[in-house]
């Protein structure tokens, strides 16, 4: 049982303020224990089960912090995972308003949509194999409710993995039929490259964050089900977006996928007053 003054709870508050106003907060980590991370997916599961009273219901999963250099800047040594949620996946091409995400970014990634649960203790690659229908491309919009991302694992984790919406490609691909960790990955605005990687920038090799994912939820008791899509990390470095972007992520194999942005019509009413 939570409290006014239990510090999931205040931590969760202060995210959820954030979330209704659309004003990002101080980090959160100045409520919870340093460094401690169970409390940290403790506000995020609190935060998710709010979201599915509410009505929402979940879709998957997302695999954050596969680069070993963002693991070194945040001071951890393993990958964190967050929900996704129905009302975050988006039609490729459509506009995302500008302001649903808050200081959103953009990742070019492997999604897995899985026909078989994983519920095994341990999994091996074979496993994620043969429990996978299909690979798509996907392109993960990642916001932060914490003022200019100034963020710590703890404050990501707590904040849902820095979730924020999701874009997935429309031509399934059998995984046998793919090498994911020589997949080459271009991320472009309007025909410019904002960003470049491979498959093997994502621990070693996208199903390598999804073996991960599965033995992480399975300790937890959410084991991965059919039909669940799994976003399993990011393939190059994150890409600044501003109203009005189009980027297009294509990746050796899987083809290519749209994420477009509405414009600021804060901005412009700003201007009309």
């Amino acid at each position: 049982m939570t409290t006014a003054t239990d510090p999931v709870t205040r931590a969760a508050e202060r995210l959820e303020e954030a979330r209704h106003t659309g004003v990002p907060c101080s980090p959160v980590r100045d409520i919870l224990p340093a460094g401690d991370l169970d409390s940290a997916y403790a506000v995020q599961s609190l935060l998710t089960d709010r979201r599915l009273a509410e009505g929402r219901r979940i879709t998957g999963w997302k695999v954050g912090l596969t680069s070993a250099t963002v693991q070194a800047q945040l001071g951890v040594n393993t990958p964190d995972f967050g929900a996704l949620l129905d009302d975050t996946a988006l039609p490729d091409g459509a506009d995302l308003p500008w302001g649903a995400v808050l200081q959103p970014k953009a990742e070019a990634e492997v999604a897995l949509v899985l026909e078989h649960g994983l519920d095994h203790e341990r999994h091996t690659v074979a496993d994620v194999i043969r429990a996978t229908a299909f690979a798509l491309p996907a392109i993960e919009i990642v916001g932060s409710r914490i003022r200019d991302w100034d963020i710590t694992a703890v404050d990501t984790i707590a904040d849902n993995a820095s979730s924020g919406a999701y874009v997935l490609g429309n031509r399934p691909v059998a995984v046998r039929d793919l090498d994911l960790r020589g997949a080459g990955m271009v991320l472009e605005r309007r025909g410019e490259p904002v960003s470049t990687g491979a498959g093997a920038a994502c621990l070693g090799h996208p199903l390598h964050a999804a073996v991960w994912l599965a033995d992480t939820l399975v300790r937890l008791g959410r084991p991965l089900r059919a039909g669940d899509t799994v976003l399993t990390g990011a393939l190059g470095p994150m890409a600044a977006v501003a109203p009005g972007d189009v980027l297009e992520a294509r990746i050796d194999g899987l083809g290519s996928v749209r994420a477009a942005f509405g414009d600021d019509t804060r901005a412009r009413e700003g201007e009309r007053g």
